[in-house]
C-alpha cells in the first residue's frame, strides 16, 4: 500500500498515521486558567526532546472550531502545567479526562481525582501518579492545519521541577516494569510497559554477536 497524505487516500476505514508511530507516550497534562479553574486532560503526542536542562513537548489539536482545547489555552495564559505520568492503575481516571468538558468543569472534582500541590507553578498534580514533572512554558509553535479540528500547538516546557514517589525507585533506578506506565498505539488502544530487555553496547560485545531474549524476556543472553 502507498498514500500521498492529503492527495490521495490509503483505502483504510480509519486514517492509519498515528498508529503507525508507537507507542507515544501519554502527556496527562495538568493546568489552571487565570480565573482558577483547573484542567487535566491526556495527549499522545508528547515526549521529552532534551535532557540537560529538561526539555519537554506536547501536540494539541484544536476543537472542531479551530479555538485552543482548555489544556493550550491555560498554558498560553498562565505559562504553567505539570506532566503527570499515566500508568495502568490510573487507566480509567486517564481515559475519563479525556472527554471533552466545557471550560468551566474542573476534570480533579468531577472525576474526584485527589489533587497535591506543586511547588513551583500554580497547576496541580495528581496525587496517585508516581512521577510528575512540573512546567514552565519555554516557547509554542502553531501549525495550521488542512481542517480548523486539525489546527495544531506545540507546547514546549522547562522541566522545573520533578517529583518521583519512593516507592517506584528500586536498586536506585526507576521500577518501570512494576508502574506499568500507560502508552497510545493508535485507534482507541493503549498498551502498558510490563516487561523489558537490554541491549548492550557494541562496544561491550563483539560486533556481529545477535542479542537474545532468555526465557522470562527480561535481559540479553551472555
Amino acid at each position: 500500500m502507498f498514500y500521498e497524505p492529503g492527495i490521495t487516500k490509503s483505502g483504510l476505514k480509519y486514517n492509519p498515521f498515528k498508529s503507525c508511530c508507537v507507542p507515544r507516550p501519554i502527556g496527562w497534562i495538568s493546568s489552571v486558567s487565570k480565573s482558577g479553574i483547573h484542567n487535566l486532560a491526556p495527549y499522545s503526542q508528547f515526549q521529552n526532546i532534551s535532557y540537560d536542562p529538561p526539555v519537554i513537548m506536547i501536540s494539541s489539536s484544536s476543537r472542531p472550531d479551530g479555538t485552543n482545547k482548555d489544556t493550550v489555552a491555560n498554558i498560553l495564559e498562565t505559562g504553567e502545567f505539570v506532566w503527570n505520568m499515566a500508568t495502568l492503575d490510573l487507566a480509567e481516571y486517564v481515559v475519563g479526562s479525556a472527554v471533552s468538558y466545557p471550560p468551566e468543569v474542573d476534570e480533579f472534582e468531577i472525576l474526584k481525582i485527589q489533587t497535591a500541590p506543586s511547588r513551583c507553578v500554580s497547576a496541580l498534580r495528581v496525587n496517585a501518579s508516581p512521577i510528575q514533572f512540573e512546567c514552565r512554558l519555554k516557547t509554542s509553535i502553531f501549525f495550521k492545519g488542512n481542517t480548523s479540528e486539525a489546527n495544531t500547538n506545540v507546547i514546549f516546557g522547562d522541566v522545573v521541577g520533578i517529583h518521583i514517589a519512593d516507592s517506584c525507585i528500586k536498586d536506585d533506578m526507576i521500577d518501570l516494569i512494576g508502574l506499568k506506565p500507560l502508552a497510545r498505539i493508535g485507534y482507541l488502544d493503549y498498551i502498558c510497559i510490563d516487561r523489558s530487555f537490554t541491549v548492550r553496547s557494541p562496544h561491550e560485545k563483539p560486533l556481529g554477536t545477535v542479542p537474545f531474549l532468555n526465557e522470562a524476556g527480561g535481559s540479553i543472553l551472555k
